[in-house]
């Protein structure tokens, strides 16, 4: 998805985050990350926030480490993160506005611990930056990219986890059609444009009679050889 497209969504959301209202039905991926990942933190002393966003989640996770850079490839993005950084007491704290489409601003080995949580996948081609035994881990909804980029990149101990038990559930139409808008690639469902393609959606995710649509993603975590 172009950088525009994010420019827009922080414009628009005020980050990258959803505006949909919903309900959470069983084990989220979501919450398993973020567990796994506090317990990691705080064995590692420089960490990498791969795709950062509006840096709302990096700024959380930095009161289980001593040091998180993070990065994302949105300016308006960064510009959000500087600003609620600015504004708290977090000290441990940096954002950068960088891609991972060219050489990384970071040095060989700068950082023990690599997480990314619905990021760029194409970090794992930057295996420099992590420390010799140093772990990476992720959370996707696609799969594939991830596993081949491990595999032919010098990691080892590679585990991959699917999740698809939790349930997003939508109280109505006009909840669902946010939704369905604020995923990248989208076109604007709220529109009366898309009422034709939001009709099939609406079919296509009935759960037991209520609109819901199953949370499937993958957790995926790695070792630098």
């Amino acid at each position: 998805m172009s950088m525009e497209w994010y420019d827009m969504i922080a414009r628009r959301n005020g980050g990258y985050k959803g505006r949909a209202l919903y309900t959470l039905e069983g084990n989220s991926a979501e919450d398993t990350f973020e567990e796994r990942l506090i317990k990691l933190l705080p064995q590692y002393t420089s960490v990498l926030d791969a795709g950062c966003g509006h840096g709302e989640f990096t700024l959380k996770m930095s009161k289980y480490t001593d040091h998180i850079m993070g990065f994302d490839n949105s300016e308006e993005m960064i510009k959000i993160a500087r600003s609620a950084l600015h504004s708290s007491l977090i000290t441990n704290v940096e954002f950068v506005c960088t891609t991972t489409k060219e050489k990384m601003p970071f040095a060989d080995e700068q950082f023990g611990l690599i997480y990314d949580r619905r990021g760029p996948t194409s970090i794992i081609e930057h295996e420099r930056l992590l420390q010799k035994g140093g772990v990476m881990i992720g959370i996707h909804t696609d799969i594939t990219k991830v596993r081949e980029r491990l595999e032919r990149n010098a990691y080892e101990e590679i585990k991959i986890e699917e999740f698809n038990e939790a349930l997003m559930i939508f109280p109505d139409e006009k909840e669902f059609a946010i939704f369905l808008s604020d995923i990248p690639g989208n076109p604007d469902y709220t529109q009366h444009e898309y009422r034709g393609q939001l009709e099939t959606k609406l079919e296509e995710n009935r759960i037991n009679g209520r609109l819901a649509v199953r949370e499937r993603k993958y957790i995926w975590q790695a070792v630098r050889s």
